[in-house]
């Protein structure tokens, strides 16, 4: 989590030197709904977050990005982030489909309401352009 020091935050990976993890440091990042953030319980938004990163790990597991993020215990890095709205959060799983970025977007049910999108894990350099509009969710 963004904010929160991690003990594992300057450990570099075995077998590398420290700048080497940090140049290719593995970030997942979940993008929520500001809207529904503001509106919905805190468990609930909390929740859909929990529900989309599944969904992007699940579905892109074999990735070695994946499969390294998931095996790095308590040295995985998320960022979540706000989309101010159901618009917002469209355009981006449009812009990342265009870009073939892997994402999965999740639609809670049985509102069939769109709450929260999730990448498979990245390097940051590969993905932050298309996320450096949106701000860390507060």
């Amino acid at each position: 989590m963004r904010g929160h020091a991690s003990p594992y935050s300057n450990m570099a990976a075995p077998g590398t030197a420290a700048g080497a993890a940090t140049a290719t440091a593995l970030v997942q990042y979940v993008v929520l709904r500001g809207d529904l953030a503001r509106s919905w319980s805190l468990g609930a938004v909390v929740a859909q977050g929990c529900h989309a990163a599944l969904a992007a790990a699940h579905a892109h597991w074999h990735h070695p990005d994946t499969r390294a993020y998931l095996s790095a215990g308590g040295a995985m890095r998320t960022v979540v982030l706000e989309a101010p709205d159901e618009a917002a959060l469209t355009a981006l799983a449009q812009t990342l489909q265009q870009h073939s970025i892997d994402h999965e977007v999740w639609t809670e049910q049985p509102e069939n309401v769109p709450s929260c999108l999730a990448l498979r894990p990245y390097p940051k350099d590969q993905v932050h352009p298309h996320l450096k509009k949106f701000k860390l969710l507060k």
